[in-house]
């Protein structure tokens, strides 16, 4: 599939998210020093957890938030339109962009105020923590997310190739007991700093995609292949003959 671009917009105003408020839920924090790179800029890893933070606050203003606790990340896609740098503060606005009834794209706006600006999208899928399972969110859960969205069947589809060529570079890479998050799998964040030590130097605008297929394990021997193709960075994290997530950094046109 191909992600669009731009991303989707805030939705209009209608007279049911405004009786009820339901728009975008909004968030605010400074940037911090560790969330930024030798140049300053807020870093990739640092925008996911980003992502995470305001899902999971606003899952406290949400009905039957306490009882939508589990989970996982399919798919970010960071739209780095204007570097947001250390010492400013972010504005953060998340929305639902799309939705099913286990699973749901949701938006995030990151404002600076120094003016940058980076536009995310997840695609997100709801398990139950018991099971472990797939699990349906609850009519009263869904209520919010279906004002923002007309797209109320949403289906996973693939934006990136599942494995890596013959011809990638290959290097290993060690994981972290700090990169583990509480199901003991490497969150989803710590891949994109793998992503930011190989990306180099990039001037903005540009688009990172990551697809997470199987989670990650500290006991994984973990190797990244990676290509390029023109402005393009590939990048696959692989554990034997396995890719566990596939990965794609270009310039945004």
């Amino acid at each position: 599939m191909v992600i669009a671009t731009p991303l989707p917009d805030i939705p209009e105003p209608t007279a049911l998210t405004a009786e009820r408020g339901y728009g975008p839920y909004r968030a605010s924090w400074p940037v911090r020093l560790a969330d930024t790179d030798q140049h300053r800029r807020l870093r990739l890893d640092a925008i996911a957890r980003y992502m995470q933070d305001i899902g999971y606050e606003h899952l406290d203003h949400t009905p039957d938030g306490d009882v939508h606790q589990g989970w996982v990340v399919r798919r970010n896609v960071i739209d780095v339109i204007r570097p947001i740098e250390f010492g400013s503060d972010v504005v953060l606005q998340r929305w639902c962009a799309a939705t099913s009834n286990r699973w749901c794209n949701m938006r995030v706006r990151i404002e600076g105020s120094d003016g940058g600006l980076v536009e995310t999208e997840a695609f997100l899928i709801h398990f139950d923590t018991e099971s472990g399972l797939p699990s349906r969110m609850s009519d009263a859960f869904l209520e919010p997310m279906l004002a923002t969205t007309t797209e109320h069947r949403l289906r996973w589809k693939a934006a990136l190739p599942t494995a890596a060529p013959d011809d990638a570079s290959e290097r290993e890479y060690p994981l972290r007991t700090v990169d583990l998050d509480w199901l003991g799998h490497v969150n989803n964040a710590a891949y994109l700093g793998a992503v930011e030590e190989l990306m180099g130097d990039r001037e903005a605008p540009y688009r990172t995609i990551i697809e997470y297929a199987k989670p990650l394990v500290l006991a994984d021997p973990l190797t990244l292949a990676t290509t390029t193709d023109g402005d393009a960075l590939n990048v696959w994290f692989v554990v034997g003959e396995q890719a566990r997530a596939s990965s794609r950094v270009e310039p945004l046109r």
